[in-house]
């Protein structure tokens, strides 16, 4: 892009963008360029604390999770999300026999979130944790992960009303999961870690079925393929992968062995790693 000085001394910014169609898909994909992405907050990890699979079990398996952040925090900035739980599961049976939208069923499900957002902010608040506010979370985001060594916040995405329509059914396809991904990716960190409460990723519900057998690394591709029944994290998370510019893996890891906290945000191999390809 430069700038063009005409004969009536006017100044046009000589750029495809300022005469193209926005929705071209040439236009589109000469928006790619050799520039990396900046990485805004480079230096930070991003940890989704489940709800059902971590808050709702009480203090025999949250506290130890908290210790483990407490350790953690002491040497690496985090960025803390965490689901509505059982509650949003309530809110969206309830809901969907209203007959409510997706749009509606997601601003409710902020609410359930933001609740545990609190709880385990008041639990980390010694560790000098600080939970922000959804509506000033993304702009200030910087200034408090150089004021304080983590923060944490619901993990749903700010869609909110304008969430995007499922194929099937209307629960919200960009759940909390989804929300702590797109986190970790617009801010450039470096690390996701989902905490949930198996070891990883299996090819059935290993609480339902026995031979269920583990996965220890997949592609993103390769997991689309196997249309497996039931996932341990967002779906959609699936599309963000192979769209993704800086965020390329993330891992799932089991909340009640909390040692394992410490060692997955190190780098180590210690769950299901699911990587773009």
């Amino acid at each position: 892009m430069s700038l063009q000085e005409t004969s009536d001394k006017r100044h046009h910014l000589d750029s495809l963008l300022m005469r193209e169609s926005l929705v071209d898909k040439e236009l589109i994909a000469s928006t790619h360029s050799e520039a990396p992405t900046v990485r805004m907050l480079p230096d930070t990890h991003v940890v989704k604390i489940g709800g059902g699979s971590i808050v709702d079990k009480g203090r025999a398996v949250l506290y130890p999770v908290i210790d483990a952040l407490g350790e953690i925090l002491a040497t690496e900035k985090l960025i803390l999300g965490t689901g509505g739980g059982l509650r949003s599961r309530h809110v969206f049976s309830i809901g969907l026999d209203l007959g409510l939208s997706t749009g509606v069923l997601a601003q409710l499900a902020i609410a359930d979130a933001l609740g545990n957002a609190h709880i385990l902010g008041t639990l980390l608040a010694p560790h000098g944790v600080v939970a922000i506010p959804p509506e000033i979370f993304g702009h200030l985001l910087p200034l408090f992960m150089r004021s304080a060594p983590g923060v944490i916040f619901n993990g749903d995405p700010p869609y909110s009303l304008w969430e995007h329509p499922p194929a099937i059914g209307r629960i919200p396809p960009h759940r909390t999961d989804a929300g702590c991904y797109l986190v970790a990716e617009c801010f450039g960190s470096k690390t996701l870690t989902l905490v949930k409460d198996v070891d990883g990723l299996y090819t059935a519900d290993p609480k339902l079925d026995s031979s269920a057998e583990f996965i220890p690394e997949i592609s993103s591709s390769e997991l689309r393929a196997r249309e497996l029944a039931t996932l341990p994290f967002d779906e959609v998370m699936i599309d963000l992968l192979d769209r993704s510019r800086l965020m390329k893996r993330f891992q799932v890891i089991n909340g009640n062995k909390p040692e394992l906290l410490a060692r997955a945000i190190a780098g180590e191999h210690v769950g299901t790693i699911v990587h773009a390809g």
